[in-house]
């Protein structure tokens, strides 16, 4: 099972472990990109990056590699920090408002990059998923 129900979503941020969702694609044909979403404790509270990368790797399939979609910014590095809540509850819901993640195909740590893979060997769809889920909208000031 690659999604995670709400309480091991919830379960996992408690313990420290990061949960993310693979947002899709963004940019033109001729300047890809794709972007997703983590939650991540942050001492006593946690903490939203949304993460925007050049996509187009043909042989490179570690979305944690690939360079910022913006390369004037350099806290792209780290991804964008959206935002920051006391409960895992308050930051998925950030997360969810924020960049039109969904409650229930948040992965653990790393399963992103399974998602990815899907989605180029489906030929980077830009309306659906490779599973025919509709790419969440984007937020014009991400």
């Amino acid at each position: 099972m690659r999604y995670l129900v709400e309480a091991f979503v919830v379960g996992a941020l408690r313990r420290g472990r990061s949960v993310e969702q693979f947002l899709g694609p963004v940019g033109s044909p001729g300047r890809p990109g794709v972007r997703y979403v983590e939650v991540r404790a942050a001492g006593t509270s946690f903490e939203v990056y949304v993460h925007t990368v050049e996509d187009g790797h043909e042989t490179v399939l570690d979305l944690y590699e690939f360079p910022p979609f913006d390369q004037d910014t350099e806290e792209e590095e780290f991804g964008r920090l959206l935002g920051s809540a006391e409960a895992p509850q308050g930051a998925l819901v950030l997360a969810e408002e924020g960049t039109g993640a969904v409650r229930g195909r948040w992965v653990n740590q790393g399963v992103v990059q399974d998602e990815y893979h899907d989605f180029v060997r489906a030929g980077r769809p830009s309306g659906v998923s490779p599973d025919g889920h509709a790419w969440p909208a984007r937020r014009a000031d991400l």
